[in-house]
């Protein structure tokens, strides 16, 4: 492997950690924290209406993050698949990322918009709890293949 590749190579992995380290932090920190502001400044200041518009805000802005990942990963990848430098571990994690990043970003991110778009009433209807329960699995989903993703690049940098 070349200087210039190897370098782009590290710059690649720091891009998936980063996003790794987002999506973990925006899930399991900022929504803690957003869902329970009521613990942290004495008061109920926000509904669960208002917090879930906050939460959407920043998975919208996360999102935002996501989408160059895509292009990224696609571009990424797809090279080095085409100089048949890829196994089958790190092309189905390759897929992975990407279906469920997609699905992140322009999928449920724009129906949840649009539900909470309509009221605080279809927030609490079965559709949207359905649409969300999907996405945060779908965010575990990705987070994981994330991960491999990661792993699989850094065995083979490290060789």
């Amino acid at each position: 492997m070349n200087k210039n590749f190897r370098m782009l190579t590290m710059g690649y992995l720091i891009l998936l950690s980063g996003v790794l380290g987002a999506i973990l932090y925006a899930g399991i920190v900022v929504t803690s924290v957003t869902f329970n502001t009521h613990l942290y400044v004495g008061s109920e200041l926000l509904t669960q209406f208002q917090e879930g518009q906050v939460m959407t805000e920043n998975f919208l802005r996360l999102s935002y993050v996501v989408n160059v990942l895509l292009v990224v990963v696609a571009l990424y990848e797809g090279y080095k698949f085409k100089k048949f430098e890829r196994d089958t571990l790190t092309s189905v994690a390759t897929f992975f990322v990407l279906a469920t990043a997609l699905l992140f970003s322009q999928y449920y991110i724009p129906d949840i918009v649009s539900m909470q778009a309509q009221g605080e009433e279809m927030t609490e209807s079965l559709a949207f709890l359905n649409t969300h329960k999907g996405s945060e699995i779908n965010s575990k989903i990705f987070a994981f293949s994330l991960l491999l993703l990661i792993a699989q690049n850094m065995r083979k940098a490290c060789k």
